[in-house]
């Protein structure tokens, strides 16, 4: 089944290599209406889709991840989006029992000590919460560009997610930072106001600082890390 899934989203990924993000979606709302999902972390591009979401078919689910230690204009932000766009935003937390058992045994900021500490407080966070959250569907939306770091490169519009047997569209993948902010400001769109503030990448606020002019738009993420570790597990190939 997974093979013949895998196949699909290499007809899909040809098919619609050269449509817009609007028919891309148009498309995947109408053919898996009901067991399909976006996944926004709240970001610009996130912000974005959910428009472009919601002016095709407002009941689509949209789920987002509370790891507990987000940013509390992150917080301010779900609120003013489900105000904007008359929608509710799906909230998944982590497993209480399973983030104090890691606490107790790492400590509070575990992942400044090691990658594999950082990576254990993602997963436990965020990757077993969005594991719960795609449960029954068949494919999810997600806010991925090629120039945001290097590991997306390689990215396509679709793909088969192998990591959580599910078909993951991508409609901005092509899409630059430029036309990200033209497309909210164009439609004046909520955002995050840390953008506003040298954040152009938000995560939780004890991993995310303000980058400094012509540093990499990922370099306020994990910044204590090395440059090929900037992702948190959600995206994996």
């Amino acid at each position: 089944m997974a093979d013949k899934l895998e196949k699909l989203a290499i007809q899909y990924n040809e098919k619609f290599k050269q449509s817009s993000a609007e028919d891309i979606l148009t498309y995947f709302l109408t053919r898996y209406k009901g067991t399909i999902v976006q996944g926004t972390g709240m970001g610009a591009e996130d912000q974005v889709i959910t428009r472009m979401i919601c002016a095709i078919d407002k009941n689509t689910r949209i789920i987002t991840l509370d790891t507990g230690r987000l940013f509390q204009e992150t917080y301010d932000l779900i609120h003013k989006t489900n105000e904007h766009f008359g929608i509710n935003i799906e909230i998944y937390f982590p497993d209480f029992k399973r983030v104090e058992q890691m606490v107790k045994e790492k400590g509070i900021n575990l992942f400044y000590e090691s990658l594999e500490n950082r990576q254990l407080c993602c997963h436990i966070r965020k990757n077993e919460s969005l594991k719960r959250a795609l449960k029954g569907m068949e494919a999810w939306i997600c806010g991925l560009r090629k120039d945001q770091t290097l590991t997306r490169f390689y990215n396509k519009a679709v793909e088969w997610d192998k990591q959580h047997g599910l078909i993951r569209v991508n409609p901005l993948i092509n899409w630059t930072e430029k036309q990200v902010w033209d497309y909210i400001r164009e439609h004046q769109i909520p955002y995050n106001i840390l953008h506003d503030k040298g954040y152009p990448s938000i995560g939780c606020l004890p991993c995310t600082r303000a980058i400094k002019p012509g540093e990499d738009p990922r370099a306020g993420r994990w910044w204590w890390e090395n440059k090929g570790s900037k992702e948190c597990g959600l995206h994996y190939k």
